[in-house]
């Protein structure tokens, strides 16, 4: 319990202020990025610090509209920008939407400096599901950035050959509550008779928590992606990381109780644009280098920590088995 109570007070409470911001970064003329949800929030203020830098940017996700409005503004706010922004329809509570998206992506661009899972969803209305008939959350927050990173993989390591060491990155979005409400062990897996075989032989992620720890759990999966990434692919040049973007008041609240919002807003919760500050770090800072490869980020752009309970998971070869069942669930949507 001391340890839930420090961590949360580093990571919501009198956080220094940002030492990687738009001041420090460079140039990104000719560097493709991708953020899922780059239209609204966090993904939106990140889109602005990157294309006022004159970046080439796809934002991915469900709202054509929602994605031409804010075009459309950042167009206008830096008008002298020669970067590109571009939108590109993907749902990733629907598996069938990905590799579409990838490949409309695949057929403008060939390679790819910096992936962003950065949309996520938190405590739908109990019982959600995906398109595919998984928990909502898990869907939206595990096997959807999971299946869109394995499909951007061969654009990322074109561009690792040629680009600087270690500026070639896959960013995962995670949350504190991870550390503060998440199931012991991290992730909890179940059979899943949807696939095909013994159902004692395929698994998914356990989906029968309450929202919040089921929240927490999809948040947990993010930081063992991003350790798990790290290893498997550091060896082509390639930094994975995750990270707390911090207690912002964000569209993620939405399905929030009132009194909740409240809470967050009045109490907690910091202005959403600070979160970019901590994505940026995650995907620009040369602060993180490949020796820190598989490091997780916390407010506002510091290499921080997360509890001994996933580490421990972590070392037991849990993030692997995540990794194997992720691949399994996504394999007839590649």
């Amino acid at each position: 319990m001391g340890q839930k109570l420090s961590s949360f007070w580093d990571q919501s409470f009198f956080i220094a202020p940002p030492a990687f911001t738009d001041e420090h970064l460079p140039d990104q003329t000719g560097r493709v990025h991708f953020i899922t949800g780059g239209y609204a929030g966090i993904g939106y203020h990140l889109a602005r610090l990157l294309y006022a830098k004159n970046a080439t940017l796809y934002l991915a996700g469900r709202s054509e509209s929602k994605a031409n409005a804010s075009i459309a503004q950042l167009r206008s706010d830096f008008p002298l920008s020669k970067g590109r922004l571009i939108f590109l329809y993907l749902d990733l509570a629907d598996l069938t939407t990905i590799k579409p998206a990838v490949e409309e992506f695949l057929n403008k661009e060939d390679k790819l400096d910096v992936l962003v899972n950065n949309a996520a969803i938190m405590v739908p209305p109990t019982g959600s599901k995906s398109v595919q008939g998984y928990d909502l959350q898990t869907a939206t927050n595990v096997y959807g950035p999971f299946l869109l990173t394995i499909l951007l993989r061969e654009a990322i390591v074109k561009a690792a050959k040629k680009a600087d060491t270690g500026s070639v990155r896959v960013v995962w979005a995670a949350s504190h509550a991870a550390d503060l409400f998440g199931p012991s062990g991290g992730v909890h897996f179940v059979p899943d008779p949807a696939q095909e075989g013994n159902a004692g032989e395929n698994l998914k992620i356990k989906e029968d928590f309450a929202g919040g720890p089921s929240y927490a759990q999809t948040k947990a999966a993010d930081i063992m992606l991003g350790v798990e990434c790290a290893r498997r692919w550091g060896n082509e040049g390639i930094i994975s990381n995750s990270l707390n973007p911090g207690n912002l008041r964000s569209e993620l609240v939405r399905y929030r109780s009132w009194f909740e919002k409240f809470v967050a807003e009045w109490i907690i919760n910091h202005p959403v644009e600070m979160g970019a500050w901590t994505e940026l770090f995650a995907g620009w800072s040369p602060e993180v280098t490949p020796q820190l490869n598989g490091c997780y980020i916390i407010p506002w752009g510091r290499i921080g920590s997360y509890n001994e309970g996933l580490k421990q998971a972590i070392s037991e070869g849990k993030a692997k088995m995540l990794w194997e069942v992720c691949e399994s669930i996504v394999q007839k949507y590649m």
